[in-house]
């Protein structure tokens, strides 16, 4: 009997040492990895473009092109601005709109669609779809892509509930052809003659873009709130369940599937909208990293560590990743190694996507303020007491900034 205490107590040390390994391990896997500036990353690719055959549409989608780079070139507004004008949509309006035939196109947290002319300054239409919604719509040949969540209360958790991906004609706001699919909070993407979108049922769908038929529909293992991104070829996509997902854009077909890293605690989801360019897909995190993984092999090229969730999207500029988070830091990635340029500190959690215009990178905080930087070195340049989510969009003449439920026209001061 002296010796059961020796051995409870030899028992005891080898589930605290196995315990402490297994702890050890996890910290291990969930380690930043350094990426490298040789290994499936090119420096060579061209500037992609916006996937539109319409001259008059400047701003087509979330993201602003299929790669969602957030990047887009010709653009040469610099701060400080002035309010032209504003208007109201009486309710929040969590992402940014697409500019198109001289409009504003945008949807509020109610499920109004509406479109504005910026030059008068009016509602031309607007369009209630008595749903939740939080997405972008998406412009291309004369309709207006927009997907829409559940009818409210729009924070239920009921199952069976529904949402709906709709076309509209541009010009009068009337239904050109509407789709059921799950709740759905991912914005639009437009390219050739497909519309491509994803769902709270775990799925990705394309359908044809003038018709509304569905093409095909691909089922991961989470829901997929975020948009998809387009290059090469191939859909990359996020989910609930972890992985990021590359999908054969004609079929569907499942190319490779990659994962958040393992860690203690509960594992990383994908919210935010890849972004894609030279030669990676590059994605915020739940379980506060940034990633970067192979567009082509799906491998883990790189990882970063924030402070908080990083709900938001990345934007890809001139090599380098800039990317906000729920710690209150806006980040410049090295878009090769992952290796930290420079960081800001901001008034409040981040939680929506920048936008790079001119070499100037704006995003907003929850604390509604919107900030403009500079790009490559960080350096404050401007700053507007409005914003929350979205940051800008602009055509040549004008910065849109959304503030919570109102839209700015803004100019150069």
């Amino acid at each position: 009997m002296k010796k059961f205490p020796l051995v409870l107590a030899g028992v005891v040390v080898i589930v605290v040492a196995a315990g402490l390994a297994f702890v050890l391990y996890r910290e291990h896997q969930g380690r930043d990895v350094h990426g490298s500036s040789t290994e499936e990353f090119v420096t060579t690719e061209t500037k992609p473009r916006p996937v539109v055959v319409d001259r008059k549409v400047f701003w087509p989608m979330y993201g602003f092109d299929a790669a969602r780079r957030r990047a887009p070139e010709g653009i040469h507004l610099r701060p400080p601005y002035r309010v032209r004008w504003l208007v109201s949509a009486k309710a929040l309006v969590e992402f940014p709109p697409a500019i198109a035939y001289g409009r504003l196109y945008f949807a509020n947290l109610l499920g109004d669609v509406f479109a504005v002319d910026v030059r008068k300054v009016r509602f031309l239409w607007r369009y209630r779809a008595r749903r939740c919604t939080a997405a972008s719509p998406a412009v291309a040949r004369g309709l207006v892509y927009m997907a829409f969540l559940n009818r409210p209360p729009c924070n239920t958790k009921r199952s069976g509930i529904d949402g709906t991906l709709v076309a509209l004609d541009a010009k009068s706001g009337r239904v050109r052809w509407s789709r059921q699919i799950g709740p759905s909070e991912s914005s639009p993407l437009v390219a050739g003659n497909r519309v491509y979108v994803g769902d709270w049922n775990d799925s990705v769908y394309a359908f044809g873009a003038r018709t509304g038929r569905l093409l095909w529909k691909f089922t991961t293992g989470g829901k997929v709130k975020g948009g998809v991104a387009l290059a090469g070829g191939r859909v990359y996509v996020g989910s609930y369940d972890g992985h990021v997902y590359a999908l054969d854009a004609p079929t569907g077909r499942l190319i490779w599937r990659a994962s958040a890293q393992q860690r203690l605690g509960p594992s990383g989801t994908f919210y935010s909208t890849p972004a894609v360019a030279y030669g990676r897909v590059y994605i915020g995190s739940t379980d506060s990293k940034v990633y970067s993984f192979g567009a082509g092999s799906g491998k883990l090229r790189w990882s970063h560590g924030t402070g908080g969730y990083v709900y938001a999207s990345p934007a890809v500029w001139r090599g380098r990743v800039l990317i906000g988070s729920y710690d209150g830091t806006f980040y410049c990635f090295d878009a090769a190694t992952g290796d930290i340029r420079w960081r800001y500190r901001a008034n409040g959690p981040i939680s929506g996507s920048g936008v790079v215009l001119n070499g100037v990178v704006y995003f907003a905080t929850l604390s509604s303020r919107t900030y403009a930087l500079n790009a490559a070195t960080g350096k404050l340049l401007w700053y507007f007491r409005r914003g929350s989510f979205a940051a800008v969009v602009a055509d040549r003449e004008r910065l849109y900034l959304t503030g919570y439920r109102r839209v700015f026209a803004m100019s150069e001061r």
